[in-house]
């Protein structure tokens, strides 16, 4: 193999890759498409491997010469298809208690619930960089804060005099 191989190829199948990249990007896009908003929206733990796994074929499988367009796109939708199972199952009771967690309360009334903040997996450090986020400099001005399912913290205000 002379330098020039070994750095550009061989430039002949380059057609073929661009071909399927192509055919793969597609695919994927209307695979995402046909799944709906909640595919793209705010991304849970499930959403985010889907995500990565798209990615992961649609990024290798065109170089790979040992992998056709037919395997990706089999490959794309078998993923897909797993993400709109979970996705479905997760609208059922005993599902969403599997695959989501619930929101929880770290401050109740200006007092940080340290249990709580400790399940959640957040420190103190994290609340206040988060509540700072929020444009609450202090803890006492929180009448309710909650980590929703799926990381984002949602903050009431205490009333004026509260």
């Amino acid at each position: 193999m002379n330098a020039v191989t070994a750095l550009i190829g061989h430039p002949g199948g380059l057609g073929w890759v661009a071909l399927k990249a192509f055919l793969l990007y597609v695919t994927a896009v209307i695979a995402l498409r046909a799944g709906g908003r909640r595919t793209l929206a705010e991304l849970s733990a499930y959403d985010f491997v889907a995500a990565v796994a798209v990615g992961a074929v649609v990024g290798r499988l065109p170089s790979a010469p040992d992998a056709s367009y037919l395997a990706g796109a089999v490959t794309l939708l078998a993923i897909l298809a797993g993400h709109a199972l979970i996705t479905w199952l997760r609208l059922l009771p005993a599902g969403r208690r599997l695959i989501e967690e619930g929101p929880v309360v770290v401050v109740c009334e200006g007092r940080v619930l340290s249990g709580n903040l400790h399940r959640a997996g957040m420190t103190r450090t994290d609340l206040d960089g988060l509540l700072r986020e929020k444009g609450m400099s202090e803890v006492d001005g929180v009448h309710l804060a909650v980590l929703e399912g799926r990381g984002r913290l949602s903050v009431l205000r205490r009333a004026a005099g509260g």
